[in-house]
Parts: structure tokens; C-alpha cells; sequence
């Protein structure tokens, strides 16, 4: 099974750089997208639902922003949009298609960069999702969490680690919520379940050539279940191509999805 994720910064956008023309090559089994930054009325081109895929959206009510998107294969048993939270739903951002026992989630939590109102929402959004975390694995269910989690977890993760300790995205308590979600509470990132180079990032600032210098931040995750953490079985960062500032990640497992 390969899954992609891929903050698109803007589905439209991607689209005019040859997203989906891409995305048809690869025959992923299930695509995850964040910022989609569309309602679903802006999107009646039919590249947008492919017609090989079952394509869900769940746009933010405020217009040109957020937004996350899920397309798969196999139409799901059932799909969730939001977490039944107005706060967070408001912002659409998180989508669960359940295909039986396995739930893949789109997810695209808050950056708190732009200041202090937007970092409060950021951990505000944390504290919520935690316990529905911890709650879908109580159910036994199998989950992939796929999206922009908006944290580098550790240094490996982060070029400049030392000029970014008191940024938004690598604060420790930021990174301390992300351990104590794979240390305590049943999780794993898929990415690194398997040897690595050094330097594998998916975001670049779009400031001081920072792509072309590859200083970048790994903040997009495939985050699992931790029955799931031995059927990582291949991983890379896609950069031939350039469709947003973020980098496709795709994962392939070893297993199938059922209904």
C-alpha cells in the first residue's frame, strides 16, 4: 500500500505546476492533502476529482484558507469530517477515512507563527487532539496519521536547530508533546522506522534560497499506530518537482487496505 502526504499550500496552485498530472503516476492508494486553500464549489474541474479515486474535501469556512483533502482507491466504510470540535472543524482541519479496522487521517495542524493568538490555538489544538488520539487507539483501531503537524521533533529535523529553539514549530514544548505521543501513547513516525540520510526535510522557507540550500524542516508525517511500525517498507521525500513549499512524503507499507 503507498500513501502520500502533501501540504499543497493551495490545491489550485499545484494544480497549474502539474500536481495531479503527477500524482496519477504514482497509483498511491490513498493521497492526503492540507491546505487545500478552496472551497469544494472552486474546484468543478474535473482534475481536482480524479476519476479513479474517491475524492473528499473538507474546506474551512473562511474562504482561500486551510483545508485538507483525502482521495483513495477503495471507496472508505465511512468518512469523518472534522473531530467533532466547531473550533477546530470551523478550519477543516482533519479528515478520517476509515477503510474497516484502519483509519487514515488528513491533518493539518496550526502554525504559530504569525504570533502569540495563533500559538495559543496551535496548543489549544494539541490538547484536543491527544485524547482523540489516544482514544482511536484504545478503540484498536490501526491508524495513519498523515499531514502538517507544524513541528520539528527533534534536531535531526531541523537545519538551524540552533537558531530556532524559541521559533513556533520547534519550541520545546512543542517537540515534548510530540515524544510523549510516540513514548506514551502508542505512536511511531513511520519516516524513521528506517535508516535515513542526513538532512531529509519536507518545508523550505521561501526566504534566502533555503530550498536550494536545503535548510529546511521536516514537519510532514505519516504518524502511526505502533502495530503498524513494522510494515514501513520504503520511504522518500519527493523534490524533482516543485509544487508548493512543502515536498510530498510517500510511504509504502506492507499490507493491503480492506474493507
Amino acid at each position: 500500500m503507498k500513501i502520500i502526504t502533501a501540504n499543497l499550500n493551495g490545491v489550485r496552485s499545484a494544480a497549474s505546476k502539474g500536481f495531479f498530472k503527477w500524482l496519477m503516476r504514482q497509483r498511491a492508494d490513498v493521497v492526503c492533502i492540507q491546505e487545500t486553500k478552496a472551497q469544494e464549489w472552486q474546484l468543478e474541474d474535473p482534475q481536482f476529482h480524479p476519476k479513479s479515486l474517491h475524492c473528499y474535501y473538507h474546506d474551512a469556512e473562511k474562504k482561500g484558507y486551510s483545508g485538507t483533502a483525502l482521495f483513495s482507491k477503495l471507496e472508505p466504510t465511512k468518512v469523518i469530517h472534522g473531530m467533532g470540535i466547531d473550533w477546530i472543524d470551523c478550519e477543516g482541519r482533519y479528515l478520517e477515512a476509515r477503510f474497516g479496522n484502519l483509519s487514515v487521517i488528513s491533518l493539518y495542524l496550526p502554525s504559530g507563527t504569525s504570533g502569540d493568538i495563533r500559538q495559543a490555538y496551535k496548543y489549544k489544538m494539541m490538547d484536543a487532539l491527544l485524547p482523540h488520539l489516544k482514544k482511536l487507539r484504545a478503540s484498536k483501531r490501526s491508524v495513519i496519521v498523515c499531514g502538517d503537524w507544524n513541528i520539528a521533533h527533534t534536531e535531526a529535523d531541523i537545519r538551524n536547530w540552533k537558531g530556532n529553539k524559541k521559533n513556533s514549530g520547534f519550541l520545546p514544548e512543542e517537540r515534548a508533546w510530540l515524544g510523549e505521543l510516540f513514548d506514551k501513547h502508542r505512536y511511531a513516525d513511520a519516516f524513521r522506522q528506517l535508516p535515513q540520510k542526513e538532512h531529509e526535510y519536507t518545508w523550505w522557507s521561501q526566504r534566502g534560497q533555503a530550498r536550494d540550500k536545503n535548510v529546511g524542516w521536516r514537519i510532514d508525517y505519516q504518524i502511526i499506530s505502533d502495530d503498524l511500525a513494522s510494515k514501513v517498507k520504503k520511504t522518500r521525500v519527493y523534490r524533482d518537482q516543485f509544487f508548493s513549499d512543502h515536498a510530498p512524503l510517500i510511504i509504502d507499507y506492507d499490507f493491503d487496505i480492506q474493507r
